[in-house]
């Protein structure tokens, strides 16, 4: 109490000072000469001295009204050190604002150096700031459309379908209609509850890396298959004559050769699979997917390729998916065929697809090996191997994971991974709810038409 009474001090006892000797001259006036003196003394004292303080009182509200330095009034006893501090403090909030606009005007020419558009917005979508790479790449003006709403600005379907999601997991690659030419990676960053950033980054030279990746994989991919078939067919060929008796040297070396050339041909097709699943202009056939009857499918395929060494069962719920059956069927599988392969005999392996209100699952568990934790996250990688020899021992090709990886991008899905070593592995693939289609739904279509 004592650091905010002192000021205060400093500006009464002055005052009630001046008061007390006024009073103290019309008491001596009123003794000495007469009452009325006194008296009249005292009231004309008061009243200049209330006119003086009428008179700063209105300095002050007039200045109020256009605070300035070059115009703060000067003042009389308390009334100067009243105006003393506060030009201090004006100028004191002045220097403060004017270093708040420079860090501001800093910050905001940080910003616009930056090779990576970024905009500003709020809950409605509406522009509130971007910087000018933004501008280019988006087609907007802060200027003139700060207030819009973004998607309203940039038309682009998948860019409104991507903002619209509140699903900001994985950035989106797409080229505006403005300029088709251009290949961008959006993402957003929600880091207030009413805002969110939006970034935006040119990614036209890696996509056009990419793509020459791409064709390049997929035309030597293509060249390989014919001399391989034709490899295969030979040795095929050599393996099954009658006529052309061979020692079991001679055989051993043929069979290893036709395991080689089938390995090979596993991954030429691999290849090729996945090339067109990366392809921009392969879009997603939409099928009715009848998943009950698909997992019958793959248990039975998945009993022949374990020859009676695993216990296998599933369970399905009654709900189809719309998606593309081939692509469906080959990311499932391979996570099926991943299972048997590095599950021990006498193990057991549970294909599950259950529905709920976020979407449909498709799940694969096992009691094989495991996976050690520090592996997970690269296990969709192309070619990346726990165990190299247990892999080529298998027969995988190292692209399985990632066919499941591009197959679920391709239908807006993610891969979730649960396992330790030595206790088993459980894949689940989870499809959003707008592919699932309950029983009631496929019902209720079937008796509008």
């Amino acid at each position: 109490m004592a650091g905010p009474q002192k000021p205060r001090l400093t500006l009464i006892l002055p005052a009630l000072l001046r008061v007390a000797v006024l009073g103290a001259i019309a008491l001596v006036l009123g003794i000495v000469f007469d009452a009325k003196l006194g008296l009249w003394f005292a009231v004309i004292s008061l009243g200049v001295l209330l006119a003086l303080h009428m008179a700063y009182l209105s300095l002050l509200g007039v200045w109020l009204e256009r605070p300035s330095l070059d115009t703060v009034p000067q003042g009389f006893g308390a009334w100067a050190t009243v105006f003393t501090r506060l030009y201090k403090a004006h100028r004191a909030s002045q220097l403060f604002e004017r270093r708040l606009a420079d860090n501001e005007e800093r910050f905001r020419r940080t910003i616009s150096a930056l090779p990576e558009g970024i905009v500003l917005i709020d809950a409605a979508l509406q522009i509130e700031w971007c910087n000018p790479v933004a501008e280019q790449h988006l087609g907007i003006s802060l200027r003139a459309d700060t207030g819009l709403r973004l998607t309203n600005l940039v038309r682009d379907p998948s860019f409104v379908a991507y903002m619209t999601s509140a699903h900001f997991e994985q950035p989106l690659v797409f080229r505006p209609l403005n300029n088709p030419a251009l290949a961008l990676s959006v993402a957003v960053i929600e880091f207030e509850s009413a805002r969110s950033i939006v970034l935006t980054r040119d990614v036209t030279q890696t996509e056009r890396v990419d793509a020459m990746r791409r064709d390049f994989v997929a035309n030597v991919s293509h060249e390989l298959r014919t001399p391989l078939t034709v490899v295969n067919g030979f040795l095929e060929t050599l393996l099954d004559a009658p006529d052309a008796p061979m020692d079991g040297v001679r055989r051993h070396h043929l069979q290893l050769m036709h395991e080689q050339a089938g390995r090979m041909h596993r991954l030429v097709e691999d290849l090729l699979m996945l090339s067109r699943l990366e392809s921009q202009e392969s879009a997603v056939v939409e099928e009715d997917v009848d998943m009950g009857a698909l997992l019958r499918e793959l248990t039975n395929e998945a009993r022949a390729l374990s020859g009676g060494k695993h216990g296998l069962s599933y369970e399905a719920d009654a709900a189809h998916v719309r998606g593309s059956r081939d692509e469906l069927r080959s990311a499932f599988g391979n996570l099926v065929s991943n299972a048997i392969r590095y599950t021990p005999a006498g193990g057991s392996i549970e294909l599950r697809w259950t529905v709920s209100d976020q979407g449909g699952a498709f799940s694969v568990q096992d009691t094989g090996i495991g996976i050690a934790p520090e592996h997970l996250p690269r296990l969709t990688e192309r070619f990346y191997r726990v165990d190299k020899s247990r892999s080529r021992e298998t027969g995988g090709t190292g692209l399985g994971l990632a066919i499941v990886k591009h197959v679920l991008l391709r239908h807006q899905a993610r891969l979730t991974i649960d396992s330790q070593p030595g206790h088993g592995s459980t894949f689940t693939a989870w499809l959003p709810r707008a592919r699932v289609i309950l029983q009631s739904e496929r019902t209720a279509a079937a008796a509008a038409q």
